[in-house]
Formats: C-alpha cells, sequence, structure tokens
C-alpha cells in the first residue's frame, strides 16, 4: 500500500489488513453468550424449524419477499415432483423507504401489494429480512428496523398476526396461516431443498450480503446448551458490536437515522459502504491526501452510493462514474492511485468481516469434517457477488481459516430466486 494512505488510514483508526482469526474468536464469544442467554451484540434468534427431510410437492404457497429496498409477492406451485414454478411475480418499493409510515399505514400497504395472490392460498411464506424473535407457531416479533425503514410504530408487533388481520379488512376469503422467517433463513432452506445430484452436505449456512448483511446456521443439540434443540439459528450478525471502528465509520454513523444501532452492518453492507467512503474520500481530501486542484474538485461532491465507488473500482480510468469523471479532469496519477487504495481498503475489511461471520457459523454448526460432506453456505446478495473483488477474496480467506488452519470444509453455491423458493418451503412446513 501507499505509504501515504497507510499512515493516513492508521490515524483514522482504519485497520488496513483486518485480523480474521481475531474476529471469528470475538464472534464465536458473543454467539456463545446469545445462546447462553445472557446479553450478546448479536441476537441469536431460534426459528424452531429445520430444512425439510423431503421435497415438498402438489401445493401451492403466497411468498412474500420483503427485503432492504424492494417488496415482492409471487405465487410458488410445487408438482407432483416438487418442482417450483413461479407466478403472478410483482415487485414494488419496500413500503417506509420514502416517508415514515404509522403502523396500520405500513400493513395497509402491505396489503395493497397483495391485491392480485388474493385468495390462491391459505399459506403464506412471509420472508421480512429483519430482526425479529420467531415464536413457535411461526409468527414474529420485530424488534426493529434496519436499512433505514421509516415505521417505529411497528416495531414489537406479531407481523403475521397483523398483516393477517389487514388482508382480512381487504377481503380475502381464506384464513391464511403466515410462516415469517429470515432472508438469511429462506437462503438456508434454498439450499438445502435442491442439492446438485451427486452431492452431500452435512450442514447448511443461509448468507445475505446485499442491502444489509446477516448469517443464519443449523446449530446442533448440545450440552453446552441445555434445552435448546437442534435448529436453524438466526444470528443477526449486523448488530455485532465487538469490533473496531475508524473515525470514519464513528462519523457516518451519527449521521445514520439510528445512529449506535447495526454497528457491523454499518461497516460493510451494500447500504453503507457507499456513504462511509464518502466520508473517508472527504477527510481525505480535506487533509491534503491528494493533489490540491483534485482535493477542491472531490469536495464539490455531495455524496456516493456503493454503485459510484464500485465502478470506480472496477474501472477507474473511465469517465462514466462520479469519481472517474472527477479523476479524468484533475487528478495526477498518484491521486488515482490514493483514492483507489482508498476505497480498496473498504472492500478489504468488507470481505474480511464476512469471512469472519461465514467462518464463525461454520464452526458453530459443528460440521465440515469431511471434504467429501462439506458445510453448505448460500451467499445471496448482489455486494456478495458484484462489488469489486469481494467474493473471490471471501473464498480465499475461508481456505485459509477453515480449510488450512482448521480442517473444516465449505462450499459457496448461489441458486435463482433462492429466497423466494426458501420462503416457500417455510410456508409449507411450518
Amino acid at each position: 500500500m501507499n505509504q501515504a494512505v497507510a499512515a493516513f488510514l492508521g490515524q483514522h483508526n482504519f485497520p488496513v489488513h483486518l485480523d480474521i482469526n481475531s474476529v471469528i474468536d470475538a464472534l464465536l464469544f458473543d454467539m456463545h453468550e446469545g445462546l447462553s442467554g445472557r446479553p450478546a451484540g448479536q441476537d441469536m434468534i431460534k426459528t424452531f424449524s429445520n430444512p425439510p427431510t423431503k421435497n415438498v410437492s402438489g401445493e401451492s404457497v403466497i411468498v412474500i419477499d420483503a427485503g432492504g429496498t424492494n417488496f415482492r409477492s409471487c405465487l410458488v406451485t410445487f408438482d407432483s415432483q416438487g418442482k417450483p414454478s413461479i407466478d403472478f411475480m410483482e415487485k414494488t418499493k419496500m413500503p417506509g423507504i420514502e416517508k415514515e409510515l404509522s403502523r396500520k399505514e405500513f400493513f395497509e400497504q402491505f396489503a395493497q401489494n397483495l391485491e392480485h395472490l388474493k385468495d390462491k392460498s391459505d399459506k403464506i411464506g412471509f420472508c421480512f429480512s429483519y430482526p425479529m424473535t420467531i415464536t413457535e407457531d411461526g409468527d414474529g416479533i420485530l424488534l426493529g428496523f434496519s436499512k433505514e425503514i421509516k415505521a417505529p410504530e411497528v416495531a414489537g408487533c406479531y407481523v403475521g398476526k397483523e398483516l393477517a388481520s389487514a388482508l382480512e379488512e381487504h377481503g380475502w376469503k381464506k384464513q391464511v396461516h403466515i410462516s415469517m422467517l429470515n432472508d438469511t433463513v429462506a437462503a438456508l432452506l434454498a439450499g438445502a431443498a435442491a442439492p446438485d445430484e451427486g452431492k452431500k452436505y452435512s450442514s447448511y449456512i443461509g448468507f445475505i450480503l446485499g442491502t444489509g448483511m446477516n448469517g443464519a446456521y443449523i446449530q446442533p443439540e448440545s450440552k453446552e446448551y441445555p434445552g435448546l434443540k437442534k435448529q436453524i439459528i438466526v444470528c443477526e450478525s449486523g448488530k455485532f458490536n465487538k469490533v473496531i471502528r475508524s473515525d470514519f465509520d464513528l462519523a457516518y454513523d451519527q449521521k445514520s437515522i439510528k445512529p449506535g444501532t447495526s454497528i457491523l452492518e454499518k461497516l460493510c453492507s451494500g447500504a453503507y459502504l457507499g456513504p462511509l467512503s464518502y466520508e473517508l474520500i472527504i477527510t481525505a481530501a480535506k487533509e491534503n491526501l491528494f493533489s490540491k486542484e483534485f482535493s477542491k474538485s472531490l469536495l464539490e461532491i455531495q455524496n456516493l452510493t456503493l454503485i459510484e465507488m464500485d465502478a470506480f473500482l472496477h474501472a477507474p480510468y473511465a469517465t462514466s462514474s462520479v469519481l472517474g469523471a472527477k479523476a479524468a479532469e484533475k487528478a495526477t496519477g498518484e491521486d488515482y492511485e490514493r483514492l483507489f487504495e482508498l476505497l480498496d481498503a473498504v472492500v478489504e475489511r468488507t470481505a474480511r468481516l464476512a469471512a469472519a461471520i461465514l467462518a464463525s457459523c461454520v464452526i458453530k454448526s459443528g460440521c465440515g469434517k469431511s471434504a467429501s460432506e462439506s458445510v453448505c453456505i448460500l451467499c445471496n446478495g448482489t455486494t456478495f457477488y458484484k462489488t469489486y473483488k469481494i467474493q473471490e477474496r471471501v473464498t480465499g480467506y475461508l481456505e485459509e481459516v477453515l480449510v488450512k488452519e482448521r480442517g473444516l470444509h465449505f462450499e459457496i453455491i448461489s441458486r435463482d430466486n433462492d429466497i423466494t423458493l426458501g420462503a416457500a418451503i417455510a410456508g409449507l412446513i411450518s
């Protein structure tokens, strides 16, 4: 790394090469505390569910996928062979993004979004990508919103019950059973539902790195946790708080809607990487890390998105991105190098943190000890797959900290329509 860049990052407490094993150890301690019923950064939410032991078939289920940006809904039908088909798919914006909503307004918008699926099934698999306490009957109590959703009255509600009431008010004749789940559980179930022919896995993990970030794994029965049966556990990894934060992280956190929350998520998920990089670049410009003319040009930028940041990393000399255009006009060769290394440091930290989360889930599962029966990790999210070198780096770091150092084996997979498929399965097995 450029010496000036290394000095600048060090001065602001931004680790250039975060020690992954230290983060793994901190995560494992936090997971243990949460499972033991003691205060922890991660919620370690019980789901009271496991992957199905056989394929579902001959049934239809309504699927809702309410994520950080979009609200998707459709009907999934499994034929007699268990092959799924997706119909009536619609996508709109997630309620609560554009303005603050009351609890009634929030669920009213949900019901409106589901009009095209009225009474097409009495089963709903509802993937709600926010922290919830799952009840034994499959409902979910919202702990609070992340990803900057503005609907504070919804916190503490039984989400499934509220939605069912809203649907009844909209004239639904069928009494619906709603199975709530997190997107990480949906990803895990999708991975478990249809392994490639000839594959056998010892366990499954669901991981999301998109607008938000989270992980889920299967916790085996253990004397360490008396009374805890084998089941999928949602970690709420984004809430993990035992991690080093730089001056840039602290500065952005204070500008976010909910300062002091979603600590780890704000360090490495897609909703925050752009604004975080903006804090870093503007500080660097103010502290003369770049040439005078380029610093002045950068200070004219009002905000930065992940898309713009990533565009520069993929093609620094292209002028189609905001940063590329600014650089083409004013930057020296050294300016290019320093800006690239600053942004790459943000991506590098993201990859290391993601690898630590996945490694801790694999370790906690107690599986992956046989190379022929590795742990299946289904990863979902454009930040993981599209952002500059994240996927390659995460895979490489996992090879190091899991395979080489611990003799634990993994395989990262993807599936088309994974969240939809997983939510459908949850709606039928609950």
